[in-house]
């Protein structure tokens, strides 16, 4: 096959080298664990965390005799990934044997599809920054298939000094192996694809994307040429099970390989592995060529049809997924395409906002979930489903504000209340004392008590107005943040004559 590439070389994606500059081409092969209660061809469960070998049927321990049967919900959900992709819905697969001996590989080969796979040629918009002007840049990266296919087990060496055991546990579960175009050009277009990717199966349901349990990880294609040159020999970096380390991973990876071509040698087409605590790739074994699996159809399993109908059922269903929410978030709200961009980012986060939105500014309801809330689960290393600080909770706070009730710096207050004691904001606004103060004259005599006791100030203020910020602030200062910033400002300037 014969791959064009259209991209022209980007300065800003170059890698310097002693001899020159050189180019990184990435290509990602995602394997995703399909979202089903069964696996892909047995009625054993898929829970994450069981015993060893506590989910395992007689299929996918491959006795002798024992058949393998479709689960319709894995096809499914296959279909609906393919359409998030904008990809090509094959109506007619088939699956394959693909045979390699593997000691957690019950079978001696594994059900996959080759030449037929369920999903053809799709597309993924990626953005790709924030740089350092807050811009971002839109590449797309193309999908040249995705297929379904069963995992492996799992083999443990480091629970007997002499021995090695063997979970089946994983064997036969569903994966959806979403291989990419080799259309990235740098680490941060890569980590970008994978976040997006992640996004839109978890908008869909279809792969929960928890790469800590291995629900989704990545094999990593890594090559290097001169710009404008043909495509140079790639490594595959396997098993890859953190967004952060794939950055790593292409990093290194590039420059061993630069390293070596400018050093005299070439690159050996060979599958590697990435060591985290290191940060570097070391050799794993060389690369396989397709011809070494010895692909044939599966002969227990029938070709899988299904008509245009099905996909069309399947299709009217989809939920809205992150493209199509950031700009309605942005038409409908008046959201800036990066403040947009960070609340789609998670189903989660996109579900809190829209509760907190509701009925609400959307411009507000946006600051205060990105700014106080994420900054705090940040800080706090907790996750949005972890909030301390429910979405109604915060819709009352921004109510608060709204109504006059409370300040903006008593908001803050507030937050941090609700998130350290939990509780209704209205209910402890009032048995907390935190009203703002909108009587004129307890205002009006906070002022006078600041200008008096600062008559320096004052006629600096009237040379430089400017200065009645400051007077603003002490006012805030003596009045403990609860006095209506607008009117303490208003009544500063009156007092100063000092013009709008």
């Amino acid at each position: 096959m014969t791959i064009i590439d259209t991209r022209t070389p980007d300065p800003k994606r170059l890698i310097p080298g002693a001899t020159g500059d050189w180019e990184v081409i990435i290509g990602l092969e995602v394997h995703a664990q399909v979202t089903s209660d069964a696996k892909l061809f047995s009625g054993a469960s898929t829970a994450f965390g069981a015993a060893p070998n506590a989910n395992v049927s007689l299929v996918d321990a491959a006795m002798p005799g024992m058949l393998p049967v479709i689960n319709e919900e894995c096809v499914r959900q296959a279909i609906r990934t393919g359409l998030g992709l904008k990809a090509q819905i094959n109506l007619k697969s088939v699956f394959d044997r693909k045979n390699y001996f593997y000691p957690d590989l019950p079978q001696g080969y594994q059900i996959s599809q080759y030449k037929q796979p369920i999903v053809g040629e799709g597309i993924v918009a990626v953005s790709v920054g924030p740089d350092s002007k807050g811009q971002f840049e839109e590449i797309e990266v193309g999908i040249e298939r995705l297929h379904l296919e069963q995992d492996a087990g799992k083999s443990m060496h480091d629970q007997h000094p002499t021995m090695s055991y063997v979970d089946l546990n994983r064997s036969g579960v569903a994966l959806m192996e979403i291989v990419s175009k080799p259309d990235m050009r740098s680490a941060d277009e890569a980590k970008a694809y994978l976040t997006k990717l992640r996004t839109i199966v978890r908008y869909l349901g279809t792969c929960d994307g928890n790469m800590d349990e291995g629900s989704m990880r990545a094999d990593v294609n890594v090559s290097v040429r001169r710009p404008g040159e043909g495509f140079g020999t790639r490594c595959e970096i396997k098993n890859v099970n953190s967004i952060r380390f794939v950055g790593q991973a292409i990093d290194y990876e590039a420059r061993r390989q630069i390293a070596i071509i400018e050093d005299g040698g070439k690159i050996d087409q060979e599958t590697r592995l990435f060591d985290p605590n290191k940060g570097e790739t070391r050799s794993m074994r060389s690369k396989e060529e397709a011809h070494d699996y010895r692909y044939f159809p599966d002969p227990d399993l029938l070709p899988l049809e299904f008509d245009q109908a099905y996909v069309d059922a399947l299709a009217g269903y989809l939920p809205e997924l992150p493209d199509d929410k950031r700009t309605r978030l942005i038409a409908s709200l008046g959201l800036s395409a990066y403040d947009a961009s960070i609340l789609v980012s998670e189903k989660a986060i996109a579900d809190y906002f829209e509760k907190v939105a509701a009925g609400r500014d959307g411009k507000t309801a946006a600051n205060w979930v990105i700014n106080d809330l994420l900054g705090a689960l940040n800080k706090a290393g907790k996750t949005i489903e972890e909030s301390p600080v429910s979405p109604d909770q915060l819709g009352a706070i921004v109510d608060l504000i709204r109504e006059g009730t409370i300040s903006g710096k008593i908001a803050k207050d507030l937050f941090e209340l609700v998130w350290s004691e939990g509780g209704d904001p209205k209910a402890l606004v009032e048995s907390r004392g935190m009203k703002q103060v909108t009587d004129t004259g307890a205002i009006e005599k906070a002022v006078d008590e600041v200008i008096a006791a600062n008559p320096d100030k004052v006629e600096q203020a009237k040379a430089k107005p400017s200065l009645a910020g400051w007077f603003v602030g002490q006012v805030m200062k003596a009045t403990g943040g609860k006095a209506n910033p607008q009117a303490v400002n208003s009544l500063v300037k009156a007092k100063l004559g000092i013009e709008d």
